[in-house]
């Protein structure tokens, strides 16, 4: 079961600015242990290691911290997933209340999911302002009732930028600003708001600022797929899709997908299961028909998405 809070709905902050601050929040929802959300989570594939040390460390710090005080702990409540873009770093994020669910909170977990990217202003001090209010007032209001709540910064590299590489492009004291008051919001509720858990994704760590970095308890990387975990991306796809064209899966479980996933190397979760449909693509019979897809018509389009990732960012430009 998901519902959204009714909390989201109340009048916050005057004119404009308030109103871009509550903007920036995509989504305020309490997720149940049986939430359709947990699907989320099994759907992406990575190292179960990956998934247990996120679910663990959510679930120490929503125990630990409203117990002891912060001086004892030094945890902030944050945990910061990095890696490539199309690993599933925001849909793990995503699917983590549901899976926290089953250990605190008597089976339901809040989640509140925030666009950094509507906060940074070019007019002076205002990104300041708008993530000063949203982290350390909006956000802690919205979960004021004590409902342990996981809060996901996607991107997170957008309003915590790293002020030792500030471009010259943009006001740097703005941007020092911006980051000081992610700080200072990060280290408020984590002495203030011990209900409350972090998790930040970044697909551009070197971007990110060092003090940031720091305050991660946990700092996860969530790699490229391997052969293995692409052959499983690959099969689940077509077996989604057998349930309507039978004949999918046949080849879902034929010896050729190891070869094809062997191929398939240096795709990402998200492209590799695109990669199916480019392949269902490729000739009119097989958009006619799904079902009359052939193994040769998937390698070679797993050949070609391959091929295009390799390319050089200059010349993929000039298409």
């Amino acid at each position: 079961m998901m519902f959204r809070s009714e909390v989201t709905h109340r009048a916050w902050g005057d004119g404009v600015e308030g109103m871009r601050v509550q903007e920036c929040v995509l989504s305020d929802e309490v997720i149940t242990v049986d939430s359709a959300e947990a699907a989320l989570w099994d759907a992406i594939v990575v190292p179960e290691e990956i998934k247990d040390r996120l679910r663990n460390q959510t679930v120490l710090s929503l125990l630990v911290r409203p117990e002891l005080p912060f001086a004892v702990t030094a945890l902030h409540g944050l945990c910061t997933l990095y890696g490539p873009p199309g690993t599933g770093k925001t849909t793990l994020a995503r699917g983590l209340p549901a899976q926290v669910a089953r250990y605190v909170g008597g089976g339901a977990v809040r989640r509140i999911e925030i666009n950094p990217h509507g906060l940074m202003s070019a007019e002076h001090g205002q990104s300041q302002q708008r993530v000063s209010e949203l982290l350390g007032e909006y956000v802690p209001g919205l979960a004021s009732d004590g409902v342990p709540t996981v809060v996901i910064l996607d991107e997170v590299e957008s309003m915590a930028v790293a002020r030792s590489a500030a471009s010259l492009a943009a006001n740097p004291a703005d941007v020092h600003r911006a980051t000081d008051a992610v700080l200072t919001a990060l280290d408020l509720n984590a002495a203030e708001h011990p209900h409350l858990f972090f998790v930040a994704t970044s697909n551009f760590t070197t971007a990110l600022d060092e003090a940031f970095l720091s305050r991660s308890d946990a700092a996860i990387l969530v790699p490229l797929p391997g052969p293995e975990a692409l052959g499983r991306i690959l099969a689940s796809t077509l077996l989604m899709l057998a349930d309507k064209y039978p004949a999918l899966g046949e080849l879902a479980r034929s010896a050729a997908m190891e070869r094809i996933a062997e191929a398939a190397h240096g795709l990402d979760g998200r492209r590799t299961r695109k990669v199916v449909f480019e392949a269902l693509a490729q000739r009119l019979d097989t958009v006619l028909d799904p079902g009359s897809l052939t193994e040769d018509d998937l390698a070679a389009a797993v050949c070609n998405a391959v091929a295009e990732t390799s390319e050089p960012e200059v010349s993929r430009a000039a298409y």
